[in-house]
């Protein structure tokens, strides 16, 4: 009926007209509602009462009629006014739709936007959203994707408004059998706000990426291998935050991205001879994070970036197809590894003075297949699968951990278990902390007639830092116990970029072995601080026990700091067993303005029905501290451990470098074990003084030999060699003497050199003497002592030679020559030989040895 007009006001008249002549009736009826309704009868008669009666009902009901006509009248005038009411505000909505057109009709026709209004919302998957008026309105918001497609932007505002939302990206499809999941779609940006002011529109979410298919198992009696399983589908970015107005106004979130799918898993084999089961697929990767809206020129916040996406976990891998029982049949298949896990995505960028977002979490990898069962026939059991490695984190995100090796199969003989994956890689650019995911454990080994051997665990991940936070590396996984055990993972290495520390990550340590030898310790992380935090370098872990021999203590981890202090992780000891373990050594430090400490080493393990393990080599110290003076100390080598065939050999002492103030001192080498045969000393640690102070440089002392009870003694240890820059003197170590043995003591230790640069004595370390035995062992040299400066009151002292070992049953050791002393001053000079030492007891008798030149 658009072709009808009226007046509103001429229709409002109206409703107040009736509303007049309804009060006028209703006045009238209460005027005649008594003489009407309450008539008395004329007489005291039957009849008269009758009549009123009569009449006072027709009353009665006239009244109830006018009340309803008045209800009636009311709520028509209610109508009319009502009406009057809807023109009123019809046409003044008309009027200004009318004038927006007017307005509109120019740029509509230019520029394809009106002038003023908001844009409207999208309605199609993955539509954008339409833009505001061109001088003032909000754009509209970008749909959602389909499954799979990206999300619509938002639309922008004009000179004056808010950007739309853009839509969140479309989640994808998980994949059939076998086949790999869709990716997720991504977010769509967010539309920009207005050019003067106004708030940019968010960034829409990333979908997540679609699980991956499991492989198919294959048919029984067929033989034929599982199907790997799919991928898991990588999850959608984040859409970017729209930017805001030149002046003022915030600008928009950028998008969360999304989640990474699960990796499908492996399909297993069939139950025939020699099916292979599939592997596990690695999980898809989680999308990155939007990145903020720019803030204002002049004035306004820039906003938040959205966070990262996680990884999806990998899949794991399948169990291998069992044996038959028939005689002559293959063995059991392996187990397949587990798929990665996906990497977290990366948080996004903020505009300036926004807020960073957090990177997503990295899927765990994926547990390794079972190994298959061989028969009862003799037939091996398959291995069990590796595990999967753990994801990468988004910065400020944690990585994931490593998949747990797979079980071995069963009966016959039992398989080796499968290795633990490795940890993922952390990572922090602010100041949450940086931690490197967790190795997995090794798996278990089968039962049967012969047992299996134990699986490796996992490595930890790396951490890296590069803000406020501290970085932690990833443990390493446990070894798994088995006929011989499994290795423990190393701990993961943490290196911090920015201001805070850095942990190295914990060893796991070897496992059991019930028929063999002990799985070595785990390494212990190294840390690297670039900044003013604290390095520590976490100790190695111990080895297994075992009934062949004990497992190998883990290494300490290696710190270096540039502005804070360093401390070297201690080396585990080896572990006893018939055959003793080697110890560990210990970690280096190295530091710019903290504190050193050096790692100490771990001792070697005894044997009990074999040879000694060799003790570990002692951690060296380094520091170019000047602003703090203290004695820079390099660990001491560790003794070897005692045995039944030979002792174990000592560890070297580790050095002490200086460039700063305080002394330099290396650590002395550790001593031979005892046993058949003595295990020999380890040499000292070097020490160095640089730049010219009064410091002292002096090395370390050789360890001494191990005593032979049924063969030779072993030899000492050489002393360290030692080297100064200014005033102070350079001492070379001491060689240790030589062990005692039954069929011949062992040499004695070389002295070490003392070597001055400055103006500083340098003295040669004595030689060590030869142990006594069957026949005697020789003496050390002495160590040389050279002067490198021409300074009148600097001497050069040669150390003297070690006197021989006396011979019960045979010759007597030589005697060790003494050391050559060396000086750029003319003659008299001031450099001193060493005195040789003495020939043994014995038949014939040793030689003496000769005296040192001064040159």
């Amino acid at each position: 009926m658009s072709y009808v007009i009226t007046a509103p006001e001429l229709v409002a008249a109206a409703a107040v007209d009736m509303a007049g002549i309804g009060a006028a009736v209703n006045a009238a009826n209460q005027t005649a509602e008594a003489a009407t309704t309450q008539l008395i009868a004329a007489a005291g008669d039957e009849v008269s009462a009758a009549v009123a009666a009569l009449f006072g009902a027709h009353g009665q009901q006239y009244r109830l009629i006018s009340t309803q006509a008045a209800a009636f009248h009311d709520q028509l005038m209610r109508s009319v006014a009502g009406a009057a009411n809807a023109y009123a505000t019809a046409e003044t909505a008309s009027i200004d739709q009318l004038l927006l057109d007017v307005i509109n009709a120019p740029t509509q026709i230019l520029f394809g936007r009106q002038l003023i209004g908001h844009g409207a919302d999208a309605t199609t998957p993955g539509g954008r959203g339409g833009d505001g008026g061109l001088l003032w309105g909000n754009g509209g918001h970008g749909a959602t994707g389909a499954p799979g497609q990206d999300g619509g932007a938002g639309g922008s505002a004009g000179l004056f408004g808010t950007g739309g939302n853009g839509g969140a990206g479309g989640a994808g499809l998980a994949g059939a059998a076998g086949a790999p999941g869709m990716a997720g779609g991504n977010g769509g940006a967010g539309g920009a706000g207005g050019f003067f002011f106004g708030q940019g529109g968010a960034g829409g979410a990333g979908g997540a990426g679609g699980a991956g298919g499991a492989g198919a198992s294959a048919a029984v009696g067929t033989g034929a291998a599982g199907v790997a399983g799919g991928a898991g589908g990588a999850g959608g970015r984040g859409g970017t935050g729209g930017a805001q107005g030149l002046f003022f106004g915030h600008g928009g979130h950028g998008g969360t991205g999304g989640d990474g799918g699960q990796g499908g898993n492996g399909g297993n084999g069939a139950s025939a001879p020699n099916a292979a089961g599939g592997a596990g697929a690695a999980g898809g990767a989680g999308g990155a994070g939007g990145v903020g809206g720019a803030a204002g020129t002049g004035g306004g916040l820039a906003g938040a970036s959205g966070n990262g996406g996680q990884g999806g976990n990998g899949g794991d891998g399948a169990v291998g197809a069992d044996t038959t029982a028939v005689l002559g049949n293959g063995n059991g298949t392996n187990g397949f590894a587990g798929g990665a896990g996906g990497a977290g995505g990366a948080g996004g960028s903020s505009g300036i003075g926004g807020t960073n977002g957090t990177g997503g979490h990295g899927g765990s990898g994926g547990n390794g297949g079972r190994g298959a069962d061989g028969s009862n026939m003799d037939l091996t059991g398959g291995d069990g699968g590796a595990g999967g490695r753990g994801g990468n984190a988004g910065a400020g995100g944690t990585a994931g951990t490593g998949g747990v090796g797979g079980s071995a199969g069963s009966a016959g003989n039992g398989g080796d278990g499968g290795a633990g994956g490795a940890g993922g890689q952390g990572f922090s650019d602010g100041a949450g902390t940086a931690t490197g995911g967790q190795g997995g454990h090794g798996g278990e080994p089968g039962t049967g007639g012969n047992s299996g051997n134990g699986g490796k665990g996992g490595a930890g991940g790396n951490a890296l830092s590069e803000g406020s936070g501290d970085a932690i590396g990833g443990a390493g996984g446990a070894g798994a116990s088995g006929a011989t055990g499994g290795d423990g993972g190393s701990g993961g290495s943490a290196v911090n970029g920015g201001s805070g520390h850095a942990v190295g990550g914990t060893a796991g340590i070897g496992g059991d072995g019930t028929a063999g030898r002990g799985g070595n310790g785990g390494n212990g992380g190294n840390a690297t601080a670039n900044g003013a935090g604290n390095a520590i370098g976490r100790n190695g872990a111990a080895g297994g026990t075992g009934t062949t021999g004990g497992g190998n203590g883990g290494h300490g981890g290696n710190a270096t700091s540039g502005g804070g202090d360093a401390i070297g992780g201690n080396g585990a000891a080896g572990t006893s067993g018939a055959t003793g373990g080697d110890g560990g050594n210990g970690g280096s430090a190295t530091a710019g303005s903290g504190q050193v400490i050096a790692g100490t080493a771990g001792v070697g393990g005894n044997g009990t029905a074999g040879g000694g393990g060799n003790g570990g080599n002692g951690g060296g110290a380094t520091s170019f501290n000047f602003g703090s003076a203290f004695t820079l100390v390099g660990a001491d080598g560790a003794a070897g451990g005692t045995g039944t065939t030979a002792g174990g050999n000592g560890g070297n002492g580790g050095s002490a470098y200086r460039d700063g103030a305080g002394d330099a001192i290396g650590g002395k080498g550790g001593n031979g074990g005892d046993g058949g045969s003595g295990g020999h000393g380890g040499m000292g640690g070097d020490a160095v003084r640089l730049g010219a102070s009064t410091w002292t440089a002096t090395a370390g002392d050789g360890g001494g030999g191990g005593s032979g009870f049924q063969g030779a003694g072993g030899n000492g240890g050489n002393g360290g060699f030692a080297e100064g820059e200014g005033s102070g003197d350079a001492t070379g170590g001491r060689g240790a003497a030589g062990g005692t043995g039954t069929t011949g003591g062992g040499n004695g230790g070389n002295g070490g050199e003392g070597r001055s640069l400055g103006t500083g004595d340098a003295i040669g370390g004595d030689g060590g003497n030869g142990g006594d035995g069957g026949s005697g062992g020789h003496g050390g040299m002495g160590g040389a002592a050279t002067l490198l400066n021409i300074v009148p009151t600097a001497t050069a002292t040669a150390g003297d030679g070690g006197d021989g070992g006396s011979g019960i049953q045979g010759a007597g050791g030589d005697g060790g020559d003494g050391g050559t002393a060396t000086s750029p001053s003319p003659p008299p000079g001031n450099a001193f030989g060493g005195t040789g030492g003495t020939g043994g007891t014995g038949t014939p008798p040793g030689q003496p040895g000769a005296h040192g030149a001064p040159q």
